[in-house]
């Protein structure tokens, strides 16, 4: 019997750390094994046949927002195409309302609910014994002679018996290495399905330096943490940080996500010694509103958060990413607008304005009726409207969200996009009218190049001078300015033989 662990990742540079830990805790079943990690972004055609070649009597799938469509579709092909197959799913978007999940979808013959490790070591082993005593495996839902049946969960697992798992596995050089040092959150954002577990399981600091070492070692090029909140413990943060800065090996980056508030002055002094480019940081902010904050079950000082978050960018050697959800409960586009200029002042390096999305077992789903919710029905559950902000609202935000990401995120634009805040009333309102633009002229309907980019700012720029006069030549000197820090000079110099129309 041969058992295959797979998924769709979103992106090629990312790789699926669950499935890892799974290969690793089933040691008596590993040698019937295999992984295979494929993107979103493949064939379906090639997936399919990359899998029924190979001749697997078992499939199972990493199920998550970005891939639960194209794994059904490929799953029921498999089934179709070898009727013996059995196909397992587990992950967050298949925990939940299992059996009406299992009804739908006849293919599937096993869900795992939860922590995975020990419920798929227990069934590997069970599978490649011939028995069919699926009863005794805690936090599996099984098919069988077409009934369904639901195990008690399964216990908390305990995280430090969980071992590391690329030392059994090639870290992949051009991909992210992802690693986990603690499970849990202790905050409760509704939005969230790490509230679900507000108990942490760290592993010890010795395990944590231990593995860390190793990617050192082995000089990747990016670890990024999946602990929902790295610094919850400050003095095991100080620790870890301590390490990778004294351990660090010129090349090796690493992604946190932490919590703004939390961040004190001895970690503030202590980061200030770390090489530009060691660490970067993603702090959820979410809203600078304090109803639509508590609705969540967020706490929030943000006087606090923004004054470290300036002066971890006044440092200079520390990639800062600040985020923003859009649609939460109480919030209007008024108040959106504030949240947005709220964090923009703080000068991130990276603004994301996300959209609220009700995934399946967060209380905010249960919450919907209560704020008048509308949402997609399918994955990733993303809002249509709700009581204060329209679906109409919402749009004009994605319009928003789209110039952001291209012109602030992706860099390149710095003066260009200092000189058109100072010129609005707020930096919202030049991002919202560049949007307006943007779309009115129809530059949404074609992928368009970093160099065009700049020719389509200098003729926002020509078009806003009927209400500004004299701006346009000030935006090219600028934009000639950011062009040269952006690119290389050769491409610098076929932008100045082309001209600024776009062809």
């Amino acid at each position: 019997m041969r058992i295959l662990l797979t998924t769709l990742n979103s992106k090629y540079v990312h790789s699926n750390l669950a499935l890892k830990y799974l290969y690793t805790c089933a040691e008596k079943s590993r040698n019937y094994i295999d992984i295979m990690e494929f993107t979103i972004n493949n064939a379906q055609d090639y997936i399919y046949t990359e899998i029924l070649r190979k001749g697997y009597d078992v499939v199972c799938f990493s199920c998550y927002i970005w891939n639960i469509d194209k794994t059904l579709y490929l799953a029921e092909n498999l089934k179709k195409a070898k009727p013996d197959i059995k196909i397992l799913m587990g992950g967050p978007e298949v925990s939940y309302d299992v059996i009406p999940f299992m009804s739908r979808h006849k293919f599937i013959d096993f869900i795992i609910s939860g922590e995975g490790e020990a419920p798929f070591s227990d069934l590997a082993e069970t599978l490649l014994s011939g028995s069919r005593e699926f009863e005794k495996i805690p936090g599996l839902t099984y098919r069988l002679e077409g009934k369904i049946y639901v195990n008690p969960p399964a216990p908390p697992l305990k995280f430090e018996s969980v071992p590391f798992p690329y030392l059994s596995l090639v870290c992949e050089e051009d991909k992210i290495m992802y690693y986990e040092s603690s499970r849990g959150c202790p905050f409760q954002c509704a939005f969230c399905l790490s509230s679900i577990d507000r108990r942490i399981r760290a592993l010890s600091l010795e395990r944590v330096r231990s593995d860390l070492g190793y990617f050192i070692y082995k000089r990747v090029k990016q670890v990024k943490f999946i602990d929902r909140t790295f610094n919850w413990d400050k003095k095991r943060c100080y620790e870890i940080i301590k390490y990778l800065i004294t351990s660090d090996n010129g090349v090796t980056n690493f992604h946190f996500e932490i919590c703004g508030e939390l961040i004190d002055e001895e970690l503030l002094r202590l980061l200030g010694t770390a090489r530009p480019g060691l660490f970067q940081f993603e702090i959820g902010v979410q809203s600078t509103n304090e109803s639509a904050l508590r609705a969540c079950g967020r706490k929030s000082d943000f006087a606090k958060l923004a004054e470290n978050v300036k002066r971890l960018v006044e440092m200079g050697n520390i990639h800062i990413h600040l985020d923003l959800i859009a649609g939460l409960p109480y919030e209007d586009y008024d108040s959106f607008r504030k949240s947005f200029n709220d964090v923009y002042a703080l000068k991130p390096h990276y603004l994301q304005l996300g959209f609220l999305k009700l995934l399946k077992g967060t209380a905010i789903r249960e919450q919907a009726e209560e704020h008048g919710y509308v949402y997609r029905e399918q994955a990733p559950y993303e809002i249509i409207s709700n009581r204060y902000m329209s679906a109409l609202d919402l749009v004009r935000l994605k319009k928003i969200e789209h110039v952001l990401e291209l012109y602030h995120n992706r860099g390149g634009f710095r003066r260009a996009l200092e000189y058109a805040a100072e010129l609005a009333e707020t930096p919202f309102d030049f991002y919202e009218e560049l949007g307006d633009y943007y779309y009115l002229k129809g530059f949404q309907h074609k992928s368009n190049s970093k160099e065009d980019m700049y020719r389509i700012f200098f003729l926002y720029a020509g078009w806003k001078e009927r209400f500004i006069p004299n701006i346009k030549e000030k935006f090219r000197e600028l934009l000639m300015m950011d062009m040269k820090d952006a690119l290389n000079p050769e491409a610098v110099k076929k932008f100045e033989r082309k001209g600024w129309e776009i062809l």
